[in-house]
């Protein structure tokens, strides 16, 4: 790349597009104005080609507001329904938790009992041998 293609890159083909569009207006309307046609003709001619322009230029913005608000719908329903899909995730994540966790304390206490069960017996068998041999 040389040093202009550096400094002013070309942002994309739409630029082009924008260029030929506004280089065709100014175009037609120096055609108008150097067509050999009298003045009250000629500025008749521009009202009309000024009128159809903007109401193409209206046509065009609703069509734009009217695509905006679909697509802004769509993208609030979207949004929904995953933040619902998440919440609901969430809460059998939750659910899945608590389970676990209830589980895992009645094991804990499950063992604790047959360590307490067991640790009584064994104390009860070393009670017993110590009073067989102390007599």
């Amino acid at each position: 790349m040389n040093k202009a293609e550096t400094e002013y890159p070309v942002q994309s083909s739409s630029t082009f597009f924008k260029g030929a569009l506004i280089g065709g207006l100014i175009g037609a309307a120096a055609a108008l104005l150097f067509a050999p046609k009298p003045g009250r003709e000629l500025r008749g001619d521009l009202t009309d080609k000024i009128s159809t322009m903007t109401d193409k230029t209206k046509e065009v913005a609703c069509v734009v507001g009217e695509k905006a608000t679909d697509l802004a719908k769509s993208v609030s329903s979207k949004t929904t329904e995953l933040a619902k899909s998440v919440n609901e995730g969430k809460n059998s994540i939750m659910e899945s938790v608590k389970q676990a966790s209830a589980d895992v304390s009645d094991d804990v206490k499950d063992a604790s009992k047959d360590l307490k069960d067991a640790s009584e017996d064994a104390s009860r068998d070393v009670r017993k041998e110590m009073n067989k041999t102390s007599y």
